[in-house]
């Protein structure tokens, strides 16, 4: 407003400031050299406020127990032939579930002994088996119990005992230098669980990439040859399958060994990267894409840096994560960091198919986490067809011997 206001008073002002009386001087000259003093100061910089850091994330539970247990339903609505095929499959892990401890830390072995005493004949009965379920064991929900479903199947592909012209796939068996350490140890050590020695010192195994280019090549490690890449990749995934030999015949192999990297999921990079449509992302609608693009489609399968070795199965099979075979329509894989292998689970998801009672005795390198699930549906085009297309949702609930909330509610926690 000052400016204004030395305008609007016009030409008489302005000479009025130059009648300036003698004995003012030294006043007025000490005032401008103090302004001009303050106009050629610099003020100092703003300091930067320092970025506030997030808060940190909580850290993610390890086991079940870290996740939450609360007691589940009543398994009032086991049907007495689901309850009978149950049983004959959770038979088959009672050699393993009464010895193996339980990284979940909801059961220990000994919890499991009389649940696997041999019943009398007259009690293998469906509707005996329904009531031995609900007397024996109680349901329990780990963490939310928001439960998401797939599947996986033995497949059967093209293969041979010998290199021959079109079948220039190898199937290697686990390497001797593939170094391996359970999982405690490891953690304790800081290492890899599994790798190679170098130097006295263990280093990643080779990945899928290196292994297809040749890093085992001339070993004498190829137990057999597949005659396709596509479909051997996929058999990989499954773990376990069937090679239709040439001569006739079939070869069955099973899981062997893992090179130790992570498992990467490639349908989801192709959905994620807009290569696959709606309904596309099923196995079959995968499988379609990766041999219309056979360069691109190598390429996305390198990305998965996981790869399965593998041995000749002549006995029952294939075998589950507790070297014990596995059941079609029965067998479900799951984290045994938060489900005790060998337990049965209860599913109840918007698959009817999926639904019902399950037994977890096989692992998978997708399948991590409290309430995801990988069910078995054995071999044949039906299966493949099913577990191809499985992806459900809903609730899941893990039997364990009556008296096992009692005890963990009872037991202080670090």
């Amino acid at each position: 407003m000052r400016r204004t206001e030395s305008h609007e008073q016009g030409p008489d002002r302005r000479r009025g400031r130059s009648r300036v009386r003698l004995h003012h001087l030294p006043l007025f000259a000490g005032l401008v050299l103090a302004l001009a003093s303050c106009a050629q100061r610099t003020a100092p910089p703003a300091q930067p406020t320092p970025p506030v850091a997030p808060p940190a994330e909580p850290p993610k539970p390890q086991t079940a127990v870290e996740a939450g247990v609360t007691p589940g339903p009543s398994l009032a609505t086991l049907l007495p032939a689901e309850a009978e095929a149950a049983y004959r499959v959770f038979r088959i892990s009672c050699p393993a579930v009464t010895k193996r401890a339980d990284p979940s830390g909801l059961t220990r072995p000994e919890d499991w002994r009389a649940a696997c005493e041999p019943l009398p004949l007259e009690a293998i009965s469906g509707e005996a088996l329904a009531a031995w379920f609900r007397e024996r064991f109680e349901l329990v929900q780990v963490g939310e119990g928001t439960a998401f479903v797939t599947g996986y199947f033995e497949p059967e592909i093209a293969g041979s005992r010998v290199r021959q012209p079109g079948f220039e796939v190898p199937v290697y068996r686990k390497p001797p230098d593939l170094v391996e350490v359970d999982a405690a140890t490891a953690a304790a050590a800081g290492t890899l669980r599994r790798g190679r020695l170098e130097n006295g010192v263990v280093v990643p195994y080779y990945e899928r990439s290196e292994i297809e280019d040749g890093a085992l090549a001339g070993q004498g490690l190829e137990i057999a040859w597949a005659a396709d890449p596509i479909d051997f990749f996929f058999l990989q995934i499954q773990g376990s399958g069937r090679l239709r030999l040439p001569e006739g015949g079939v070869m069955r192999i099973g899981y062997a060994g893992q090179n130790g990297r992570d498992y990467v999921g490639i349908g989801k990079l192709m959905k994620d990267r807009g290569l696959l449509g709606p309904g596309q992302t099923t196995m079959q609608g995968i499988v379609a894409w990766l041999r219309e693009h056979p360069e691109e489609g190598r390429a996305i399968m390198r990305e998965n840096k996981s790869y399965v070795f593998f041995q000749e199965l002549t006995g029952p099979g294939p075998l589950g994560a507790l070297g014990l075979p596995v059941t079609g329509r029965r067998t479900v894989a799951a984290d045994p960091k938060f489900v005790p292998l060998g337990a049965p689970v209860f599913l109840d998801l918007d698959r009817r198919e999926a639904s019902g009672l399950w037994i977890a005795q096989d692992t998978g390198g997708a399948i991590k986490g409290a309430n995801r699930f990988d069910t078995f549906w054995g071999a044949g085009e039906d299966a493949a067809r099913t577990a191809g297309g499985m992806q459900g949702r809903g609730r899941a609930y893990i039997l364990v011997p009556k008296g096992t909330l009692a005890r963990l509610d009872a037991t202080p926690q670090p």
